[in-house]
């Protein structure tokens, strides 16, 4: 696909030409600024930024906290509570990185689910949402590992619980999870292999966060429209679209400012507010938590996964017809994953011709059920299992599927769309005039 037209760097100096002809760093910095955006982007197009500025801040924090922690798991605890009294800022540092994580994921559930409703993922742009949802499931992976080196009750548990899902998987699934703990049960080898996995998983990410940004950057920035830059001319291109700098630097930093008060008012004054008052305890295999929950972000997933158990009749039907290789732990283990899988396949389930949800009335009515049943997945996770909250995961899991495999496939078929603008600057002029007025 061509590239929207656009001036390039044109190096003039002496030194500029010498440097471009043997590495054309500036020349991709000038590109990366100066890349033509749709002049339309909306305020759910801020959360690249804050994301950008999440993963460098848990870089950073990480490194500097590593510095004084120790994987051992006779050490591990003490050596978090030496991090919060003894080391300068050490009580920052550690409340940044645990709350920035917080921050992270909600600022990437903000990012997917503006993708899934204005239809970001629709093509040219299939590669770019796979490669985001990759992301995603690192920053699961990450965020896990890390919950664990704190080394409390719930970091023990949660360690526990979830490596034992493992086991579900048949044949391979005992020396899977042997192989992952580092023994038989979670110890000392389980906190050393966490703790460099943590560690490195990150900067796998800020890989992948720049292949993600290089793809976007080649097939173009969606808009709340869903109608493509015109790319015929250079004229065209510049009445639909504006540089990244200054206009949406700026405007980025500005909602970046805003976002940061509200973190560091959380960061100051309730740094505790989202943790689990279990993980200040030192991790006892004797003694098991009353509730064993993951942190907030992954309490939809969580939900799903523990819904599925041997008395859905799903569950059982699975059993009954795969003679029992696929029992309720594995079914649960596999509906957890899918629950991800489904997101990166919306490309392809969705059959609509319209990209954006701003002209599908239907689709806005199902979207927005998805959203609130998001939210309710996360309180089922939350809570202690009951009949009436095992329902409610169960219906809630349910509707999740649903959305991706039956209603975003049917829609395509049955929704009669509204009339989308014929050009991004059809639509700007709409919202805010002629400028040249």
């Amino acid at each position: 696909m061509a590239g929207i037209p656009h001036d390039h760097y044109e190096p003039k100096s002496g030194f500029e030409k010498w440097l471009h002809s043997r590495l054309p760093i500036v020349s991709v910095l000038y590109d990366t600024l100066m890349i033509p955006t749709p002049k339309n982007l909306n305020w759910m197009w801020i959360w690249g930024i804050v994301l950008t500025f999440c993963l460098a801040l848990q870089i950073v924090t990480g490194i500097v906290l590593a510095m004084h922690y120790t994987p051992h798991v006779d050490l591990a605890f003490a050596s978090v509570e030496h991090i919060m009294r003894d080391v300068n800022g050490g009580v920052m540092l550690r409340y940044l990185h645990a709350n920035g994580a917080s921050l992270f994921f909600f600022a990437v559930y903000m990012h997917i689910f503006r993708g899934l409703y204005y239809g970001s993922y629709k093509s040219p742009r299939e590669v770019t949402w796979v490669i985001g949802m990759v992301i995603y499931f690192l920053m699961v992976a990450t965020a896990f590992m890390g919950y664990v080196l704190p080394w409390g009750q719930m970091s023990f548990w949660g360690a526990t619980v979830i490596t034992g899902l493992f086991t579900a998987i048949p044949g391979v699934g005992a020396s899977l999870q042997e192989w992952l703990l580092g023994g038989f049960a979670v110890g000392n080898a389980t906190l050393n292999r966490f703790f460099s996995l943590h560690y490195l998983l990150p900067f796998v990410i800020a890989g992948l966060v720049g292949l993600h940004i290089w793809a976007f950057h080649t097939t173009g920035n969606n808009n709340p429209t869903g109608v493509e830059v015109r790319r015929t001319s250079k004229e065209e291109a510049e009445r639909d679209t504006l540089p990244f700098w200054p206009y949406f630097v700026i405007k980025d930093l500005f909602a970046l400012a805003v976002i940061l008060t509200l973190f560091f008012a959380v960061v100051g004054f309730m740094p505790n507010f989202l943790g689990e008052p279990d993980n200040y305890i030192q991790a006892d295999a004797m003694k098991t938590p009353s509730h064993i929950v993951p942190e907030w972000y992954l309490l939809p997933f969580y939900a799903i996964l523990r819904s599925f158990d041997s008395t859905v009749w799903a569950v059982q039907l699975v059993e009954f017809v795969t003679f029992g290789i696929v029992d309720a732990k594995l079914f649960g283990v596999l509906a957890m994953g899918a629950a991800i899988l489904v997101m990166g396949l919306a490309p392809w389930l969705d059959t609509s011709s319209v990209r954006s949800g701003r002209y599908r009335p239907m689709f806005k009515a199902w979207f927005a059920l998805l959203c609130i049943d998001f939210v309710v997945l996360a309180w089922a996770g939350s809570q202690l299992p009951t009949t009436f909250t095992s329902w409610v995961g169960l219906i809630a899991s349910t509707y999740w599927f649903a959305y991706f495999l039956v209603i975003l496939p049917l829609l395509g078929v049955l929704e009669k769309p509204t009339l989308a603008p014929a050009t991004i600057e059809e639509d700007f002029k709409s919202h805010y005039g002629n400028p040249a007025e």
